[in-house]
């Protein structure tokens, strides 16, 4: 199974005066922009969403929401997981994933530092070996889900990925 780690683009600032609260951060202009990029990049490189998973916040469900549009799955399709919030127990989303049998290709949406838990839990190792920019991607070639074992296949910078649109 592949397994697409996204993490949320560009956000209002918490410390905007007109930043509501965290659950409800949404992305900037220059965040939908850029995450749209981001998004043609990875439908560039061909690939075939089975399922989406996203935390709850506005701002990773609007990232999720543009994933949609540019890989052709369908908005209504998107899950929603509490899982997937700061602070989440991987194991339990790894839990959760191992029911989903027909998907071959999982993206799922979330958050800084919890997507880099997720990671560092596939890779058996108890310290982040990395940092998602946001709107940067990481794919992990799992060998099973739970428990969870695989490796990083690559982590991609927005930047390189809006290149790959262009190109």
């Amino acid at each position: 199974m592949e397994l697409y780690i996204v993490r949320h683009g560009i956000a209002i600032d918490r410390e905007d005066p007109k930043c509501p609260a965290d659950p409800e951060r949404y992305l900037t202009e220059e965040g939908v922009e850029k995450t749209k990029g981001v998004a043609k990049g990875l439908a560039a490189l061909g690939v075939a969403p089975g399922l989406f998973l996203t935390s709850p916040y506005t701002r990773a469900l609007q990232t999720a929401e543009i994933f949609a549009d540019a890989l052709d799955y369908a908005r209504q399709k998107i899950r929603r997981s509490e899982l997937l919030l700061p602070g989440a127990e991987p194991t339990l989303l790894f839990r959760e994933l191992a029911r989903e049998k027909q998907a071959s290709s999982i993206f799922l949406f979330g958050h800084a530092p919890h997507l880099d838990d997720v990671v560092a839990t596939v890779l058996g190792s108890k310290k982040h070996g990395t940092a998602l920019k946001k709107a940067g991607v990481a794919l992990l070639d799992m060998k099973r889900i739970s428990p969870p074992t695989g490796s990083l296949a690559w982590l991609a910078t927005p930047k390189l990925l809006r290149k790959a649109a262009q190109d």
